[in-house]
């Protein structure tokens, strides 16, 4: 084990809120490297501050997302876009919260709860977001694998097994510099908005239907079905893991330690991922509308990510089409493992602060999600991959509260925030949000263990 670096940034004041101190900043290795010049223009300096905000959007349209949107188009038509633009609206908050907490306190989110809460609770913290980031990462890997063996015909198991070299890839990528990840992510996710762009073309949905699907409609909430896709798309949209993640990287740029810098930080930063998280909402309405325009109402059934792949060509009428759907699917796949092996880092550092060899450290983080994931799929094999899919999507809806909940009432507190502690109107929002997250998965819960009806019985 290394010694913990020395702080960059000040020791806090005694009565500024928390239990205790961060002596280690979050992902230290590029902590500050990234240097944003002061005499800079407006264009330039997002340029600069441009980045992070597309590593979070990753997590926004990874598998999870595919498997959850695919079920939804083809069972419900457009009806359920309107899930996906609230929670993505949601997301927009709450990844403006995490960059804020990250450049005022210095702290990523498990930092902060390390520094508030006690041992014991920071600690089942901690296991609950394990627990999610091995849901995440078991969506991540096998919608890489499933890719594999439907471009190269590689088994389910062995493509798990290769998603596991992004621990190289990142590694090697770090090293060289945190801007080269960005690239990296970047660069696939442009490939998997071009390949939708073009599903798109080739399905030709009605666009009366698609404007009307982003209409709420009251029937997602009374229909059971259709409400445990809803939740597998808001567990798939706003991934805990990547409210940790945000909190963190947005630290990798050297911004002025000042009030000013510290606001005008807070600026870019939330435009930096609202554009990015915008993307992500094309890309999850796109992978809905394809599905809904091609499978829903038609004779053919699509369960698995398999199916799609299998029947879009003959549906749709072009050849092609199934290929982009794969290559899409790959491109998303690596994307999220890319970004997920550096929550993980950032969860158990931030969380347990515990210091490890750089390249010790992403193994372990890796192992905990992938071991899950092999003995998924060797077990399950093809069959039922999208449930296990959604399932997964479900648990991370499940865990959100936790993280959630903390990251609101850390960044409304003005003791530790000081005069950037969130406005009126944004803790009315946040608080709204995750008041609709902690209803919606209660209803879940009821209705998974038959509690809604037995109530209904007994009145």
């Amino acid at each position: 084990m290394e010694p913990a670096e020395p702080s960059v940034t000040p020791p806090p004041a005694a009565d500024d809120g928390w239990r205790r101190s961060s002596p280690t900043p979050s992902l230290h290795e590029v902590h500050q490297s990234i240097p944003v010049p002061k005499h800079l223009g407006f264009w330039r300096k997002l340029l600069a501050f441009s980045g992070p905000g597309y590593l979070v959007a990753v997590g926004y349209m990874d598998p999870g997302n595919w498997a959850t949107d695919l079920a939804g188009g083809s069972q419900f038509g457009y009806t359920l876009l309107s899930v996906i633009l609230i929670s993505n609206l949601m997301a927009i908050i709450l990844q403006s919260l995490c960059a804020r907490l990250g450049i005022v306190t210095g702290r990523d989110l498990a930092q902060a709860c390390r520094d508030h809460y006690s041992k014991p609770v920071s600690v089942v913290l901690w296991v609950l977001c394990e627990v999610a980031i091995c849901a995440c990462d078991l969506a991540e890997v096998v919608g890489s694998a499933i890719a594999l063996n439907l471009l190269f015909k590689i088994p389910l198991v062995w493509g798990v097994c290769i998603t596991a070299l992004d621990v190289l890839v990142v590694m090697f990528l770090q090293n060289k510099g945190f801007r080269y990840i960005e690239a990296l992510v970047i660069a696939l996710i442009l490939t998997i908005g071009a390949c939708f762009f073009a599903e798109i073309i080739f399905s030709q949905p009605s666009v009366v239907a698609v404007l009307g699907g982003f209409v709420p409609k009251f029937e997602i909430i009374t229909n059971p079905k259709m409400l445990y896709l809803a939740i597998g798309i808001l567990g798939a949209t706003v991934m805990p893991h990547n409210l940790y993640l945000h909190s963190s990287i947005v630290q990798t740029r050297k911004y002025e330690h000042t009030p000013e810098g510290r606001r005008e930080a807070i600026k870019f930063a939330t435009i930096d991922s609202t554009v990015a998280l915008m993307f992500a909402l094309f890309i999850n309405a796109a992978i809905l509308i394809v599905s809904a325009a091609a499978f829903h109402g038609g004779s053919q059934k699509v369960e698995e990510i398999q199916d799609a792949y299998k029947l879009l060509s003959p549906v749709l009428g072009v050849t092609i089409a199934s290929t982009i759907f794969a290559v899409a699917l790959l491109a998303s796949g690596q994307n999220s493992t890319l970004t997920g092996t550096l929550a993980g880092q950032i969860v158990m550092e931030g969380f347990l602060n515990i210091r490890l060899r750089p390249w010790l450290r992403r193994l372990i983080t890796r192992l905990i999600a992938i071991i899950p994931a092999v003995i998924v799929t060797a077990l399950y094999g093809e069959s039922k991959t999208t449930d296990l899919l959604v399932l997964s999507q479900v648990i991370l809806s499940l865990q959100l509260p936790f993280a959630v909940v903390p990251l609101v009432l850390f960044t409304s507190d003005r003791r530790k925030m000081g005069e950037f502690a969130s406005p009126v109107w944004v803790k009315v929002l946040a608080w709204l949000t995750a008041a609709i997250i902690i209803v919606l998965n209660v209803k879940l819960l009821a209705d998974t263990f038959g509690l809604t009806a037995w109530l209904t019985k007994s009145h």
